[in-house]
């Protein structure tokens, strides 16, 4: 007896400070903002949407969330290097995994984010 469950809607990313998140997810990853109030703002990924909010508006701490979610890009290496010139750091380098590069960066709340393509089946 399962839920019915249909698709995942978007993803919780918690931040203490929505402008400076949302100059980060707007402005330095280029993702399009979808829509959102005082209380969230909400960005596309061309599948999924990522919610911003401060969990402290809804009675919680705040904790980055350090369990990442990959970004799908046309090429890990040159995303990186046009993070890394807006001043984005990150962990070590770009991994090959034997079917995909991935980069491992955080957000300025330090939440974690992986660029990831895929160039195997």
């Amino acid at each position: 007896m399962g839920l019915g469950v249909e698709r995942t809607d978007f993803l919780s990313v918690p931040t203490q400070d929505l402008a400076r998140a949302e100059r980060f997810y707007g402005e330095t990853l280029g993702l399009p903002r979808a829509k959102g109030d005082s209380r969230f703002a909400e960005f596309e990924t061309g599948n999924v949407t990522l919610l911003l909010y401060d969990p402290t508006a809804i009675g919680t701490e705040f904790a980055p969330s350090r369990n990442g979610f990959a970004l799908r890009v046309p090429d890990v290496a040159d995303a990186r290097a046009r993070l890394e010139a807006e001043g984005v750091e990150f962990f070590g380098g770009i991994v090959d995994s034997g079917v995909c590069h991935m980069a491992f960066c955080a957000d300025p709340d330090g939440n974690s984010i992986i660029l990831h393509r895929r160039y195997a089946p």
